[in-house]
């Protein structure tokens, strides 16, 4: 019975996506799932409203309310032009730019994008082609626009589609504009509210001109030139996965005088439906397999590969045993600001203005590494925005120097304000051959940083919880663990509690302190007297809990890596059966 009344609540839904304010194709698609004898199709696209969250929309593409097209599209950037239109009233002349991924139908969905925008008055800035999402958000603070979107799904499936919305400072939207965009797009009732009809003399093509402005820019992100110009014939090996790293990462490779770039010509085409690899994620294996292969051929010192919209980079480099390794994202994270850092240092560049950023869930050990070079470390939520929004709020009185995450997200400047793959690719080159004029390799040095500073072993658990009765357990699990928070994990006192959703910490002597944090976030920490850092939080976006798990050891020399893994290792394995997971 119950199926009965959703199969009519979503038969009604449908059938208002047979008027005249829907095209053709989109009419009959409509009508041949309804025609069908199983519901299943019709339930799935009609179900529900594709939400429009803080990270704007992302879902699977097709005809539906619950699909990303060109209405469910339309109807964001209908919302986001009325919110713009009431913001920027005093305004001559609002403006925003356009960019996009390789996926199938971007183009299509930004190209609609641009008619909205302009039929509602708005200039648009439309790449000419897809484009790294960092080139987009440097593209409107370089035009001086007001917002700016990427039609963009990351390192999703090839069967889905997204779409961010930016503010004026070339960040993703916080608050209070996140929830006035979304009162705005909830109020588009359907597509007879979205002005489809563009209007041409307010959309200018961009492309050339903002890539070499932005390359520019990126170059000077170099920090030490000389030591490239020694190893300028390093080789390495990069893969786009398809995606829109093949536009700008190689070129400005060259810009830093690297002279040995190898490409996976397979993975150097255009291809929204990634047909090498089962995920175009840089932080799986798999995605980099090509880039690997290629590289142990022609005996390269480092692979990279950037993500569909080039924001996030995968590196991988040989250890000590000449076997080919990938860095994970706290890894990568640790050698971008510990090489800053200690370059800073060392060329008498810090005047003690200096700060960097990172994610809560990032890894401890770069906090460490800032106190030891006397550089401000902050802590923020998960995601680029917040990252960001401290560099906006120190903007003319503090020098940003360095921001990621354990995601494999890097920013090391401010003409940016999201994460960037062209300049992280750069970098890490850099540090490659710096590390290689210092007699190391980067797995060298990486495991130096662990001798200098201690041993960190990061593990991610994501306990998946599907369905209605699946978000009641997270939530129950959560209620647990704040109301019986662990005593001791791996062995070791728990002597410090963070809870963010109360903005509360409270010490093992039962001492209360404020946490100085922009909103309350459901995110609980637990810190050991020994080190260990134990983060929980349910995920924004898909139906799952997750734990972050950093566990500490000593490293007394590089050849006693493979001991501090395993024993770190044992004390995850002793710490999820504490957590229960």
């Amino acid at each position: 019975m119950e199926n009965q009344e959703l199969i009519k609540q979503v038969t009604a839904k449908a059938e208002k996506w047979l008027t005249p304010a829907y095209d053709a194709d989109t009419q009959a698609e409509v009508r041949r799932m309804l025609a069908n004898e199983d519901k299943t199709e019709l339930i799935e696209a009609f179900y529900k409203d594709l939400e429009f969250g803080t990270g704007g929309l992302r879902g699977i593409m097709g005809v539906g309310s619950n699909r990303m097209n060109i209405y469910t599209v339309g109807g964001a950037t209908q919302g986001l032009s009325n919110y713009l239109k009431k913001n920027f009233a005093n305004l001559p002349q609002i403006s925003v730019v356009i960019g996009h991924d390789c996926r199938n139908n971007s183009r299509l969905f930004a190209e609609t994008s641009a008619n909205i925008f302009s039929a509602n008055g708005i200039k648009v800035y439309l790449f000419d082609e897809m484009r790294p999402t960092p080139e987009t958000s440097f593209a409107i603070r370089h035009l001086g626009c007001q917002s700016g979107i990427i039609i963009t799904a990351s390192h999703n499936p090839k069967e889905y589609n997204g779409y961010k919305a930016y503010w004026d400072d070339g960040a993703q939207v916080l608050a209070p504009h996140d929830k006035g965009i979304i009162d705005e797009v909830s109020a588009i009732a359907s597509a007879a509210d979205i002005k489809f009809e563009g209007n041409p003399a307010l959309i200018e093509t961009i492309g050339e001109k903002v890539d070499k402005e932005y390359l520019d820019m990126v170059k000077t992100v170099s920090i030490e030139p000389e030591a490239i110009a020694r190893h300028k014939d390093m080789k390495i090996v990069y893969t786009p996965i398809h995606g829109t790293g093949m536009m700008l990462i190689p070129r400005a490779l060259k810009m830093w005088g690297f002279d040995s770039v190898s490409t996976v010509p397979e993975q150097m085409v255009k291809d929204g439906n990634f047909p090498t690899v089962v995920s175009p994620n840089p932080e799986n294996a798999e995605a980099l397999s090509m880039a690997v292969a290629l590289a142990k051929k022609i005996d390269a010192d480092l692979v990279m590969a950037s993500d569909p919209d080039a924001d996030r980079v995968g590196i991988a480099c040989k250890d000590d045993k000449g076997e080919w390794v990938l860095v994970n994202g706290n890894q990568t994270c640790m050698l971008f600001l510990y090489y800053i850092l200690t370059q800073y240092k060392q060329l008498g560049k810090i005047k003690g203005d200096e700060f960097c950023v990172k994610t809560i869930v990032t890894t401890e050990l770069i906090k460490k590494i800032a106190d030891k070079n006397h550089i401000e470390m902050l802590d923020c939520y998960t995601g680029f925005k917040w990252i960001a929004r401290e560099i906006r709020l120190r903007e003319g009185k503090k020098k940003y120097i360095g921001g990621g995450e354990e995601s494999y997200g890097f920013l090391a400047e401010d003409f940016v304000r999201d994460k960037d793959a062209v300049s992280a690719c750069c970098l890490i080159s850099e540090i490659a051959a710096w590390a290689k004029d210092n007699g190391k390799t980067l797995y060298e040095l990486l495991l130096d940083i662990y001798v200098e500073y201690g041993f960190s072993k990061e593990f991610t658990v994501n306990v998946v919880k599907p369905g209605k009765s699946g978000a009641e357990e997270i939530k129950a699990m959560m209620d647990n663990f704040r109301a019986n928070p662990p005593r001791e994990l791996g062995g070791s006192k728990v002597v410090l509690v963070k809870d963010f959703q109360t903005l509360k910490q409270t010490d093992d002597k039962g001492d209360v302190a404020a946490l100085d944090m922009p909103e309350p976030s459901n995110v609980l920490q637990y810190f050991t007297a020994d080190g260990n850092k134990v983060s929980v939080r349910p995920s924004g976006t898909e139906p799952k809990i997750k734990f972050y798990l950093e566990v500490k050891e000593e490293m007394g020399c590089r050849n006693c890596y493979a001991t501090a893994d395993a024993d770190a290792l044992e004390k995850v394995s002793v710490i999820r059966k504490e957590l229960g997971i």
